[in-house]
């Protein structure tokens, strides 16, 4: 490439150049100076200490702990039941364009709707939910109270299952129809077909599916504020939940500062964990 050619292709980049720089990597270096002091509206130099409290902070380590536990639950059920629709909705039909779109539409809303409407609908007196189990004469349920982190992955998984069913389909759509027709007169099964063709062919889209979705549910932080407000007690303070709190609630935004950083490197850590592990498969 010659020196002109050089200078064009910078002049092109220099935008994208410019929004990374002043949008992403100066308010990363701005948050990881940030986590050095202490205070909201006067900041004072502390060192490392926040990054040591965090390690023996009970309440972190709880909101870390859960966090770990909601986000497997939301990949997996999540990635299984947005394969199972997508396997089932590529299939020919009458109708499949709109069932396609009602199950999307839970994407498209908005996470504050999506939130407002299952807080209400969970209600354990005017919810539509209890009404319907006495209608069937079963027993009312405190979902919010009883199983709260599971009530939260069932929500996400419902919100979430129709993005991951549209990544698979176009994963799907890109398989060559011969594989399975061969397969077909050869005699495999149709399970022996999903094992042996899809699955293996759908390997890139499911590392995609699952790096997003991990990413996603790591920073979840819609849910828990507008469904659960992090309760009962703190059965539901995510980890984003519980750097809020510390900025607006507890007023030290330091502290949340280095929370946030932390959140950071574990995602980038195990974003580069998943991407080795898919390389590698690749290479097999």
């Amino acid at each position: 490439m010659g020196r002109r050619q050089r200078r064009t292709a910078l002049l092109f980049l220099t935008p994208a150049i410019l929004y990374f720089g002043i949008f992403f990597f100066w308010p990363i270096l701005s948050e990881f100076q940030l986590s050095f002091t202490q205070g909201f509206t006067t900041l004072a130099p502390v060192g490392t200490k926040n990054y040591s409290l965090i390690l023996t902070d009970p309440v972190v380590r709880h909101s870390f702990f859960i966090t770990l536990i909601y986000a497997l639950a939301c990949l997996v059920l999540a990635t299984v039941v947005g394969l199972l629709l997508a396997v089932v909705l590529n299939q020919s039909f009458r109708g499949r364009t709109l069932v396609r779109t009602m199950i999307l539409t839970p994407y498209m809303t908005s996470i504050a709707i999506v939130g407002l409407m299952w807080r209400n609908m969970l209600d354990p007196t005017t919810g539509v939910l209890n009404s319907v189990l006495n209608t069937l004469g079963l027993p009312e349920q405190h979902w919010l109270s009883t199983h709260p982190l599971a009530t939260l992955v069932g929500i996400t998984v419902w919100q979430e299952a129709g993005y991951v069913m549209l990544l698979f389909l176009a994963g799907l759509q890109s398989i060559d129809s011969q594989l399975y027709e061969a397969a077909r007169l050869d005699g495999a099964s149709v399970w022996r077909r999903f094992r042996s063709i899809t699955l293996p062919l759908l390997a890139p889209t499911t590392l995609f599916v699952m790096l997003i979705g991990m990413i996603s549910s790591l920073q979840q932080f819609g849910l828990p504020y507008i469904v659960t407000n992090g309760g009962p007690g703190n059965a539901t303070s995510l980890y984003v939940y519980q750097v809020y709190q510390e900025t607006f609630a507890s007023g030290n935004l330091g502290y949340a500062s280095a929370m946030s950083f932390v959140l950071l490197v574990v995602i980038l850590a195990l974003s580069l964990v998943q991407l080795t592990v898919g390389r590698k498969k690749d290479a097999l």
